[in-house]
């Protein structure tokens, strides 16, 4: 939870009062690599920090090689169905963990409690929900916007740790391609 802290107030001076009620509401959550912590159809009720460890958001299909990968979060960074936590509907993908991970999470009452009671709590909503909303912006405008290969090389001037933490087939799946496509654009870049 220290992390978190820290985290935190590089966002803003956070006074005892309010991290000590905020930090109440905090859950840890440990989850197995692998691990789906939210399915398709499941309402998101969570916001969390990644302590440690990286998660995938995903589309899956039946055939596993045409599940669809849209994101990706790592640690330091935020995870949530955002959609689904922030309407309190179902969720129209899942989370997976991509190796052992560890989140702080807060539940959708929670926070709303968070923001009703403290000084920090919209602060801090707003910074989480405009950092989440330029990662989903940037990556739209990137996929109607770019080639897969300008995606692709993209990702190493953006996203250095997904290039190196994230299986291939995923990251094929990311900037839209087949892993074979991908294939043939590492070789034509190496």
């Amino acid at each position: 939870m220290y992390k978190f802290r820290k985290y935190i107030e590089t966002i803003a001076n956070v006074n005892e009062k309010d991290w000590l009620l905020f930090s109440s509401y905090l859950k840890k959550r440990e989850f197995a690599k692998k691990s789906t912590f939210l399915s398709i159809g499941q309402i998101e009720n969570h916001i969390s920090f990644i302590e440690k460890g990286k998660v995938r958001l995903f589309i899956p299909k039946e055939d596993d090689e045409k599940e669809i990968t849209f994101g990706f979060s790592f640690q330091d960074e935020f995870i949530s169905a955002y959609d689904s936590f922030l309407t309190q509907t179902p969720s129209l993908y899942q989370l997976e963990t991509l190796s052992e991970t560890t989140l702080w999470s807060v539940s959708y009452d929670d926070l709303q409690e968070v923001y009703k009671t403290t000084i920090i709590g919209n602060t801090m909503g707003r910074f989480i929900s405009e950092k989440l909303f330029l990662l989903k912006s940037k990556r739209e405008q990137s996929l109607l916007n770019e080639t897969s290969e300008q995606r692709y090389l993209n990702l190493f001037k953006d996203r250095p740790n997904l290039i190196k933490q994230i299986p291939l087939k995923y990251i094929a799946s990311y900037i839209g391609v087949t892993p074979q496509a991908l294939s043939r654009i590492r070789k034509r870049i190496s």
